[in-house]
């Protein structure tokens, strides 16, 4: 009996853990965190730099993407 209301105790403040999270006050003003804002930025341009290498053959193609023609051959490494 004692393991039973053990686990009953810990899934309600789960519960209320994720309620908290989820039903935020009615009386404060519905912002996101500067952590998810942060973390957005961060896979959006992960996201686009993996779809810029996937797609830099088409890129080039069309004249988007150039690779190294407007370097400078002296700053080049040998």
């Amino acid at each position: 009996m004692q393991i039973q209301s053990k686990t009953l105790l810990q899934s309600f403040s789960l519960r209320r853990s994720f309620q908290s999270f989820t039903a935020p006050d009615r009386g404060r003003a519905e912002t996101s965190h500067p952590l998810l804002i942060f973390s957005a930025v961060v896979l959006l341009a992960l996201f686009a730099i993996v779809e810029i290498d996937l797609h830099s053959a088409q890129l080039q193609a069309i004249g988007l993407l150039s690779l190294g023609t407007w370097i400078d051959p002296i700053f080049l490494s040998p």
